[in-house]
């Protein structure tokens, strides 16, 4: 509901708001659509990551029965490396790398396979991250395009609207306002005259 006040400055107060939210609508709308795009694209890539990391376990399934072998502390991740990319206006995280640390250890007291162990969990970790990553950027412009359709349906079918009504209704209220004045004078000057 919009308040407002049957006069001339409640007038242009309520078409100057009435044309800024028409001329912010079509920027909204555009906001609006490059979100959807975006999130549609980061949720492709997401499940492409998901699929990745399914393939890359189920081809080191058979490897698996020999980590028993494998000694956790070998491989520890040091450092994931991010930055942050502004899409539409929203804040998104981007994995820029991963820093691992593979602690010395003696290849004569370990299975051969050790070593293509260590890359393979690097690989799965990477994959991981990555799929992490591109969900947390899905989730964060899904809930930005939320709130931008929210801001769009707000405008279209709330307040553009009731603003237009409001200045509807300020505009008959003043014609009659002024034509009953013209009236009353009217009608004053006809007395005057009748008088004379």
């Amino acid at each position: 509901m919009i308040k407002f006040q049957y006069n001339k400055t409640s007038l242009q107060g309520l078409d100057k708001q009435l044309k800024m939210r028409v001329r912010a609508l079509p920027t909204i709308k555009n906001k609006e659509s490059a979100l959807r795009s975006e999130v549609k694209k980061a949720k492709q890539v997401a499940d492409e990551f998901n699929v990745k990391l399914e393939d890359t376990l189920n081809s080191l399934n058979d490897m698996l029965q020999l980590y028993d072998e494998y000694k956790e502390d070998i491989l520890v991740v040091k450092d994931v490396r991010m930055s942050v990319k502004k899409i539409a206006g929203v804040k998104t995280p981007v994995l820029d790398g991963v820093d691992y640390e593979v602690k010395d250890f003696s290849l004569f007291n370990q299975p051969g396979w050790l070593l293509d162990g260590v890359e393979y969990i690097k690989e799965v970790v990477s994959i991981a991250l990555e799929k992490e990553f591109f969900t947390r950027k899905m989730e964060l412009l899904d809930k930005a395009r939320k709130k931008t359709t929210q801001k769009v349906n707000l405008y279209e079918k709330v307040q553009i609207p009731g603003f237009q009504e409001a200045i509807r209704k300020i505009k008959r209220f003043l014609e009659d306002e002024e034509n009953l004045s013209k009236s009353s004078q009217k009608i004053v000057k006809t007395r005057k005259l009748m008088e004379e």
